[in-house]
């Protein structure tokens, strides 16, 4: 009867575990970091390690994105590595090579020791990928300090967490996916509507269209140029262009001095 009771909490700690997160997706899309850290506690605290780690994985290198618990040590090790490609024999490294959990019960047997095992003292680890449409885009990895092997209905909390964490980064990029669209969507109106508003005058629209331009890819200043022959173009809108330009614009010089111009201002 005790271990009825004992298995029917774990079941009922489980199912608020997750509850909990995904509670934390649909509330909070925009920061994925409180869903990834709320991932991490929940999953140290049911599975019983002493600390965790979330990666995301672009394809070549792997990257913090949260961290539970780990030592100070890591820590400043992890941030003064940034980005990585994980050493062979390394937990992620057997992780990428099979695509599959990587559970160790005692890490001390390995040839190759991970910086967990080395700087945190982690004697039993569990790595699970995260997928999404079949392709890797990062880790969670837990450890304890102590041997002792993770449980199977542990692999399979751990494996239903990194599920949410992927469900996280998709909701993240959808949402930016939409901002973006939105805001190309706002640009294209407004060069519409000044267009509309002042059909005889294209200065506005050449302003209005490159001040979309410059904020929309991210530049840091943007000129917009007419070609009038014979390798001269006129300077016909600028955006938070360097102080020498505005001389440029009134002599309307040709492309070599742009170029030349370009050339000394770019840092």
């Amino acid at each position: 009867m005790a271990r009825f009771h004992r298995e029917r909490d774990d079941a009922l700690e489980r199912e608020i575990a997750t509850s909990e997160v995904l509670r934390l997706i649909s509330k909070s899309p925009s920061d994925p970091e409180l869903v990834f850290r709320s991932i991490l506690e929940n999953a140290t605290r049911l599975c019983e390690a002493q600390f965790g780690l979330l990666f995301r994985y672009d394809g070549r290198l792997f990257n913090k994105l949260a961290v539970r618990n780990a030592p100070a040590v890591l820590l400043e090790f992890m941030e003064q590595r940034g980005a990585f490609l994980p050493p062979a024999g390394t937990v992620l490294h057997d992780l990428l090579v099979t695509r599959d959990v990587v559970h160790r019960a005692d890490a001390s047997a390995a040839q190759t020791q991970s910086a967990p095992v080395r700087l945190a003292g982690a004697k039993s680890f569990l790595a699970v990928p995260m997928f999404k449409d079949e392709a890797l885009v990062g880790a969670i990895s837990i450890y304890r300090q102590e041997v002792r092997p993770f449980t199977d209905k542990q692999i399979e909390l751990l494996q239903n967490f990194a599920a949410q964490a992927v469900i996280a980064i998709e909701n993240t990029q959808l949402l930016n996916e939409l901002r973006e669209s939105l805001q190309q969507q706002t640009a294209t109106a407004d060069v519409l509507r000044v267009i509309s508003s002042s059909p005889s005058e294209l200065a506005p629209v050449f302003h209005t269209m490159l001040a979309d331009a410059t904020r929309l890819c991210d530049a840091t200043f943007g000129l917009l140029l007419l070609y009038e022959g014979e390798w001269r173009f006129r300077v016909v809108a600028m955006s938070n262009v360097p102080p020498a330009f505005a001389e440029l614009r009134q002599r309307e010089p040709n492309l070599r001095e742009i170029r030349s111009v370009l050339a000394e201002t770019a840092p």
